[in-house]
């Protein structure tokens, strides 16, 4: 292909010849369209007829598509089209930049596609006021070193197509060397035996689920849909499908329908029944837990972005499950979720399966663009892994660090670090921990080897107005997550005019977790925000026994748990506080008072799925406001010996949850879990038989009698 020298009137042809090229090269391009974003719009107004847009997005403001064939749709809107394909994609940067919606808009083009992008000149971007950074509580005014760092990568990248309209500087597009076979997407051998091992697995043997991996664009939802065709007309009857949305299974759908063929005698969005009435049918994953329907297979696809607990109740809820998690991703990070998730299935299902896909389907080995975008957003990013012997820590260094100053290597092994250690890292938190000017972060090195890190930002100090009106729900500051969480929802507006820091993150390499090394950053970042005067150190996370556990070993107390479990974990949020200043302490304490005033109250009606070792520990850890009195201690020796009923007793044994030392000894007792279910999250007794805690109402009130005599005999002076 020629070189062409570009204007205001792009060269037609030139372009239809570049995306014929490209198609058949199986390659995909980011176009880089530089300047003022009025002659950016009268650029593409003159190149659009020429190019190909069907399956095109626009991605800006809803009324600015220059074209009426494009899809429009909002950037913070993004990775809802995940699990789709597009032909070409033309994003708007003037209107924002959200990173986890661009890089999955980027994994839907298929061969042929470009990628326009519309921004400032690339020495502009280090300062560029991007809209989408209100949006999450970054600051307009500040440095981006995060978009510099962009800017740089493609200002190297010889593969970018950059239009820099307005300059001298003419466009050369980019000449590709013929190829011998022309590129077909197909199904590829490593798509053949993924079909091959799911029919096999389908057809199989009870609790040997399939664990299925992949970077984007290797076919495995593609594969899924193969299978479970494959494995209706082999005789299974029933098959469903989950995910974290609807649109996430498409291409499932469709590989499914054009397998099947003829067999299809009705398919709908949501379902496929084949002429003998088999059928294979769509379910979001809340509805799948809460109906619970009968299915010889499940399949459940981009599981990274599931949360874990939603994902074991799957598990353990059918007899064949597989699940299917894309490696470096956009919508979660799929190693994380396999380092998490393996845990349970190693403890739950031992003979489980995995498999892998590593050749690309919907594009050419080796493709420009995606190798581009995952340098950009280091979805690749890994961590190496460094030894840590017990000579060795003695020379564990652990000082303050500034990512936004790293080097590409030291900051694509760190952020391989944070998505090993995380359930959920997207480029947006790549973005918010190079470019927040509040983010403090730590660094655990040995040998100049990164082996901890610890992220945190500094938050509250709100004026005492501004506080009053976040404590009384009328206004609402981005960012400040701990002091304005603590503010509205607990009450006291002097939680947002508090400063503190916040730890968000804290990641330690798995081959040095049993040094303490966690726990040496916390402290280490704890004394560093007593140094600069701030109030308080904190953190929130969703909920679990091992973390809670942790915290407490680094001094912080509990002073909240959210109402709603997170949509990343699954888990109730848990917020924790360590006070410096004596204002802090004195908020501290009443926070922890109050929440133990109204904890019998709020548990059942707000924490009925707690994890019950969870629960013992928070109940332990909250300040005691229950004695038994004397008719109290008599209830409950009558109730032990049989002469008093349960429904009469249920309020003595919840205070008697409060009571000094005893959530610390019910903690170890056989019986803990169906005193937190029966007692303090009133499960009924139907409830309690189906998950196995007793075999009815009459056992369920024997054990719990027996609770209460060891309790008398054996435990703390009441």
């Amino acid at each position: 292909m020629s070189s062409v020298t570009e204007t205001l009137l792009p060269d037609a042809d030139a372009w239809r010849s570049l995306q014929s090229e490209l198609a058949a090269a199986g390659q995909r391009r980011l176009v880089l369209v530089e300047g003022a974003r009025d002659l950016a719009m009268q650029w593409l107004q003159a190149l659009l007829p020429a190019l190909e847009l069907d399956g095109g997005l626009w991605v800006g403001g809803a009324g600015d598509a220059p074209d009426s064939r494009l899809t429009s749709i909002e950037p913070a809107k993004a990775r809802q089209w995940l699990g789709r394909e597009t032909s070409v994609v033309f994003w708007d940067g003037w209107r924002g930049n959200p990173p986890d919606g661009f890089a999955a808009l980027s994994g839907t083009l298929k061969a042929g596609g470009l990628l326009f992008w519309l921004m400032p000149s690339l020495d502009e971007w280090g300062h560029y006021a991007d809209p989408d950074y209100s949006r999450t509580g970054l600051a307009h005014d500040e440095s981006h070193p995060f978009a510099e760092r962009m800017a740089g990568i493609l200002a190297a990248d010889s593969s970018v197509i950059r239009v820099q309209l307005g300059s001298q500087r003419p466009l050369t597009l980019p000449e590709l060397s013929s190829t011998i076979t022309e590129f077909v997407v197909a199904t590829t051998p490593d798509q053949q035996e993924l079909i091959r091992k799911l029919v096999a697995f389908g057809l199989g043997r009870r609790r040997r689920p399939l664990v299925v991996t992949a970077d984007r664009g290797r076919g495995k939802s593609a594969a899924l849909g193969m299978a479970a065709a494959q494995l209706l007309q082999q005789g299974r009857r029933n098959i469903l499908i989950t995910a974290p949305s609807r649109d996430n299974v498409n291409a499932l759908f469709e590989h499914a329908r054009e397998t099947l063929s003829s067999d299809v005698l009705d398919a709908s969005d949501d379902q496929v029944e084949t002429v003998s009435g088999a059928r294979l049918r769509f379910m979001s994953i809340r509805d799948l837990l809460r109906e619970k329907p009968d299915a010889e297979v499940v399949m459940v696809d981009e599981a990274a972005a599931i949360p874990v607990p939603l994902l074991k109740r799957v598990l353990l809820g059918w007899p064949r499950v597989a699940f299917a998690s894309t490696v470096h991703g956009y919508e979660g990070a799929g190693r994380g979720f396999a380092i998490r998730f393996r845990q349970i299935l190693d403890e739950k299902t031992p003979q489980w399966q995995s498999q892998t896909l590593s050749e690309p389907v919907r594009w050419a080995e080796g493709d420009p663009l995606e190798a581009l975008v995952s340098d950009l957003f280091l979805l690749g990013a890994e961590h190496q892994p460094v030894e840590l012997t017990d000579t060795a820590v003695s020379q564990v260094v652990i000082e303050p660090w500034h990512p936004a100053r790293a080097s590409e290597a030291e900051l694509a092994d760190a952020f391989g670090l944070l998505v090993d250690a995380h359930y959920r890292t997207t480029p947006a938190d790549l973005r918010q921990w190079l470019d927040d000017p509040a983010v403090r972060s730590w660094r655990a090195t040995v040998n100049g080897k990164t082996i901890g890190l610890l992220w945190g930002a500094v938050e509250g100090g709100l004026s005492n107005e501004l506080a009053e009106l976040v404590a009384s729900g009328k206004r609402r500051v981005r960012g400040h997550l701990l002091p304005q969480s603590l503010a509205s929802h607990s009450g006291f507006p002097e939680a947002a005019s508090l400063r503190g820091l916040r730890i968000i993150r804290i990641a330690v390499s798995a081959q040095a977790r049993r040094f303490g090394l966690g726990a040496r950053l916390v402290a280490a970042a704890a004394e560093s925000a007593n140094q600069q005067g701030l109030d308080f150190t904190g953190t929130s996370f969703g909920g679990n026994s091992d973390l809670y556990a942790f915290w407490v070993s680094c001094g912080l107390e509990l002073v909240r748990i959210g109402l709603q479990q997170e949509a990343t974990s699954g888990e109730f949020p848990v917020q924790m506080l360590r006070a410096h200043s004596t204002r802090a302490a004195a908020l501290a304490s009443q926070l922890r008072v109050r929440l133990a005033r109204h904890w019998l109250t709020l548990v059942p009606l707000n924490w009925s799925d707690l994890e019950p070792e969870l629960l013992l520990e928070l109940t332990a850890g909250l300040p005691s406001w229950s004695r038994p009195d004397t008719a109290d201690i008599r209830d409950l020796q009558n109730f032990s010996e049989g002469h008093r009923g349960f429904r009469l007793m249920l309020p003595v044994l919840r205070e008697l949850s409060m009571a000094l030392d005893v959530s610390s000894w019910l903690r170890g007792h056989d019986e803990a879990n169906l005193w937190c279910r029966a007692v303090l999250q009133g499960l009924s007794w139907a409830e309690l038989q189906r998950e196995g805690l007793c075999s009815g109402q009459r056992d369920g009130e024997d054990r719990l009698r027996k609770v209460i005599r060891e309790l008398l005999q054996e435990g703390p002076e009441l």
